[in-house]
């Protein structure tokens, strides 16, 4: 039994990121006066990501209280629907765009600040939102993780997304650049136009790489409970295992992809 339920964790969470959407929202800075606004900033965009998945969480779970225990089919399918939207948008973008911006962020900060988070912004945005829109988010997204199995798709087609996530987050960049004539990220001043371009490349190929993690990260939490599962049903009732597959009221040997697996 866990101290506080997943449950109550989720609505913490969402809630969390609507105060901080809305702090950042309330911001009075000139880059959200010009062209793009927040929009631009992939931060930002992570931001919306998030609190859209963990709102698809809470309905989730919200809707899983209202029909349990009623026998309709129709409920049922529509309840997988969303669970199959909320395990692809884990997979696909909360986890690694989430990841991403916080590892990018960070590295470019502890190098050099004014690539990317000049001291200026000190002066607009406090410390504590700094930390909850570059931070927090990963510590939030590893424990969703941890409190529920979720279901990644083929890795190639997941990789897709995610390029075509990234690839479309450049093309937005240089279209910001192409109306303002100046770039969203200081960084991108400084570099030549080959440089731009290995940039992007690499940042492309970090975020894959980030999508490829969490693929592991999910396998090995789930795996590795399935496995301490299987052990303690042995260790408590030797007899209720049988090599046929077979566990009493328990079916040991179903893996943790093929049942939807909540932490209470």
């Amino acid at each position: 039994m866990a101290l506080i339920p997943s449950q109550v964790l989720r609505v913490a969470i969402l809630l969390s990121y609507f105060s901080i959407l809305c702090h950042y929202k309330a911001l009075d800075m000139p880059a959200h006066q010009t062209y793009g606004g927040s929009w631009k900033f992939l931060t930002f965009i992570d931001l919306v990501i998030q609190a859209v998945f963990f709102g698809l969480c809470v309905l989730i779970d919200v809707s899983s209280l209202l029909t349990k225990g009623a026998d309709s089919r129709e409920q049922e399918r529509q309840l997988k629907k969303l669970i199959g939207l909320r395990d692809w948008m884990m997979a696909v973008l909360a986890f690694p765009v989430g990841a991403f911006v916080v590892f990018t962020f960070w590295t470019l900060y502890l190098y050099d600040r004014e690539l990317v988070y000049p001291k200026l912004l000190d002066n607009f945005i406090p410390q504590w939102l700094n930390h909850g829109m570059h931070t927090t988010v990963l510590p939030f997204i590893i424990i969703e993780m941890r409190t529920t199995h979720h279901r990644y798709p083929r890795r190639s087609w997941g990789l897709a997304a995610v390029c075509l996530f990234g690839v479309g987050y450049v093309l937005w960049t240089c279209w910001v650049h192409q109306v303002t004539g100046v770039w969203v990220y200081p960084v991108l001043e400084r570099i030549t136009p080959l440089a731009r371009v290995a940039f992007f490349s690499a940042m492309t190929a970090v975020i894959c790489i980030m999508y490829v993690l969490g693929e592991i990260l999910n396998g090995y939490i789930w795996d590795h409970t399935h496995t301490e599962k299987v052990k303690g049903v042995l260790a408590g009732n030797p007899n209720s295992f049988s090599p046929g597959g077979t566990a009493g009221s328990c079916r040991t040997n179903q893996p943790p992809s093929h049942r939807h697996i909540q932490r209470k």
